[in-house]
């Protein structure tokens, strides 16, 4: 099993979502709009939020867990809605997961997922 936490721009989010629907067995996705700075800290988008001097930039956190086999097709996925070819578009992370449990009816492992 495995963890992909994507951290993209907000407006790639539509579209990086319908490279999504495509997969097949895909059981769920989460969405978190965050706030932070890349390597450029927010010198080329504009400012939307300045507290302590630190000029945060709004983004869209992406986290998904899934079976090992469908890893390479939801990076593809992402890295094909994300990708404008621009200076932060954005990274993704892939780590393995132990072990996942479904409350409702106690299925373990790739099952819960």
């Amino acid at each position: 099993m495995r963890k992909i936490e994507a951290y993209i721009k907000a407006h790639r989010l539509q579209e990086v979502v319908e490279h999504l629907h495509e997969i097949e067995g895909l059981t769920g996705v989460s969405i978190h709009d965050i706030q932070g700075f890349g390597r450029i800290r927010g010198q080329d988008e504009p400012v939307r939020i300045v507290d302590n001097a630190i000029n945060w930039i709004p983004h869209v956190k992406i986290e998904i867990f899934c079976t090992t086999a469908t890893k390479d097709r939801v990076v593809a996925a992402i890295m094909k809605g994300a990708h404008t070819g621009l200076r932060g578009d954005g990274k993704i992370y892939v780590s393995s997961v132990e072990e996942a449990i479904r409350i409702s009816t106690g299925d373990r492992g790739e099952s819960a997922v």
